[in-house]
């Protein structure tokens, strides 16, 4: 690899978006990109040689991923403790020995998931308390239908009686 070419890759690996980091396989971080460290709030120089469960919590996935020299391809995470949800890519780099992972940031999607199931909750809710009224005011209604009914039938059975009393018969 030429100098130049190990400057593009070095370039590509601090300007991607993309959260990256390498584990060994004691499971300590080996390189972190500057995306991961605003991900992660942490700084590079102190977070290089740490336990990954220092950072990350659970690298389970890792593990399994340097065990089985496989793939785990497009698994979202959350870290609440840091407001933030990734896509992870996690793959082996057999020849070194070592576990790489791209973590892509869905937090802005998952807080518009959830605001938006927030949106559908309160929607739902609304549409009740709306169905709960209605069915009030027409219980209210048929009530009163229901008295004047009955008031309108007495009045016409006195009606009645009183019209049947002054026909002779």
């Amino acid at each position: 690899m030429t100098d130049t070419t190990k400057s593009l890759w070095e370039l590509l690996w601090d300007y991607d978006p993309n959260g990256l980091v390498v584990l060994d396989r004691a499971m300590r971080i080996r390189a972190i990109n500057a995306a991961f460290c605003r991900m992660f709030r942490c700084d590079q120089d102190t977070a290089v040689g740490r336990r990954a469960e220092e950072i990350l919590g659970d690298v389970t996935d890792f593990r399994r991923v340097l065990e089985t020299d496989t793939v785990i391809k497009a698994k979202e995470v959350c870290y609440p403790e840091y407001e933030l949800c990734v896509r992870k890519v996690t793959f082996p780099i057999r020849a070194e020995g070592i576990v790489a992972c791209i973590m892509v940031d869905l937090s802005h999607e998952f807080q518009a998931r959830q605001e938006l199931e927030r949106l559908k909750r309160e929607t739902l809710e609304k549409v009740h308390q709306v169905v709960d009224r209605h069915m009030q005011v027409a219980q209210e209604i048929a009530g009163l239908l229901g008295e004047t009914t009955a008031e309108t039938k007495v009045s016409l059975l006195k009606l009645q009686q009183v019209l049947e009393q002054e026909i002779p018969e």
